[in-house]
């Protein structure tokens, strides 16, 4: 039977061109981000099963890829269960990761801790435009850090890093979990009721107000709950300061200084941003992970149709590792999603080297080719890069081929 040829579903090849977008963009987040503290750590790509299905990672949990016991401790035969055949799988985020990490780790770091991870990452997910089983995140947290200037600085750190890559047209929506809750207490909501509702919030954008109240009534909620739920999100949209109406409706409802922190945020941001974006307060963001415990936050740009970003403050995380809760908040980029937009919007790397190919007659005696490769050194050692390779008889689809690897520049070496 024949090799299959194309990777498993989900997953991709990178081809040359990409990878040097790639390698760039990796080059300029890493620095983006040390230059606001960030230290670089890795953590390994395969996690305990217990740490992966702590019921901290929303849906992701149901699309782990487990990995099988080994040796001695696989018994199949007296195995009653999936739990019997498993004890680890590879990592669906960097999150659950970096806070085994930290608190394992966490008395030989600075106190706040600043993070920077780039890794892969795997979830049995259906791929789509930007979208697959195998693909890298890039994260940035801070553990340890209580105050707001944890978000603003993660904001403005991310939001820098995508101005450097001729990104403006681009919104930030913030948002709080603590409003998100008190609004439903506000309505009538049980704390045992919060998921579903925010699950069918999280659908506003796609189904409208309308679409809400229908399928609140359908899960079985009471209609006057129903009512003064949306009524809050639609007579908030009246208001100017959509936050003081909030501050002033939940008030005995809503933890206090929750208003007053987004307001420092949003305030603190907009005034020592790097680049043009706008910043806006939305009720409606939800995030998926049910470890927020406090701000959340996405990226969204039109060219994509969907966040490119998103994160938030998870407190309690680290918690159950430890059993002292740590603050912590973090931010992701969707790394594979600006890598397609950037592929799509045929984006340059800026003050790459020149590529130049040299093209050498097959069968060259020895003291000819020494010549070129001397030729290829000193042009290196003035900032090219260059290639030395055998000449085809097609020398014209030869060069087709390396253009579109970048190669700008093309000398042939006969032995003549």
């Amino acid at each position: 039977m024949a090799l299959k040829k194309k990777p498993v579903k989900g997953m991709k090849d990178i081809l040359p061109a990409e990878m040097q977008l790639r390698d760039y963009v990796t080059g300029l987040i890493k620095e983006t981000y040390k230059s606001f503290g960030f230290s670089p750590i890795e953590t390994p790509c395969v996690e305990h099963i217990e740490n992966l299905c702590s019921k901290q990672g929303g849906d992701n949990e149901k699309l782990i890829f487990k990995i099988m016991k080994r040796g001695e401790k696989l018994n199949v035969e007296n195995a009653s269960s999936e739990a019997d055949l498993t004890d680890s799988g590879l990592r669906y985020d960097l999150t659950v990761p970096l806070s085994r990490f930290y608190s394992n780790n966490g008395n030989d770091l600075p106190s706040p801790f600043k993070a920077l991870q780039i890794g892969s990452v795997w979830r049995a997910d259906q791929p789509q435009r930007g979208r697959f089983r195998q693909f890298v995140q890039c994260d940035i947290d801070i553990l340890g850090e209580a105050s707001c200037l944890a978000e603003i600085e993660l904001i403005l750190a991310t939001t820098t890093l995508l101005g450097k890559l001729n990104f403006s047209d681009f919104k930030v929506r913030i948002n709080e979990r603590r409003i998100l809750k008190a609004m439903a207490v506000y309505s009538g909501f049980t704390e045992e009721q919060f998921d579903l509702v925010f699950i069918i919030l999280d659908k506003m954008d796609k189904i409208g107000w309308d679409g809400v109240k229908k399928e609140l009534l359908e899960a079985g909620f009471a209609e006057d709950q129903v009512d003064r739920y949306v009524a809050l999100f639609t007579e908030m949209e009246e208001k100017e300061d959509a936050l003081s109406y909030l501050e002033e409706t939940l008030s005995g409802v809503l933890e206090d200084g929750v208003i007053e922190n987004l307001r420092t945020i949003k305030e603190s941001v907009e005034a020592t941003r790097a680049c043009e974006f706008k910043l806006a307060f939305d009720p409606t963001l939800v995030r998926g992970m049910s470890y927020y415990t406090g701000t959340i936050f996405e990226i969204e740009m039109e060219q994509f149709g969907s966040s490119v970003a998103g994160g938030g403050r998870y407190d309690r995380m680290i918690g159950r590792f430890t059993g002292k809760d740590v603050p912590a908040c973090g931010f992701s980029i969707g790394f594979e999603r600006i890598i397609t937009i950037l592929m799509e919007q045929g984006f340059a790397i800026p003050g790459a080297a020149v590529k130049k190919a040299f093209l050498v007659e097959k069968k060259m005696p020895q003291e000819k080719l020494c010549e070129v490769l001397k030729a290829a050194k000193e042009e290196r050692e003035k900032g090219s890069q260059v290639l030395v390779t055998l000449m085809n008889k097609n020398k014209k689809f030869q060069k087709e081929q390396l253009s579109k690897e970048g190669y700008t520049e093309f000398q042939e070496f006969f032995n003549r």
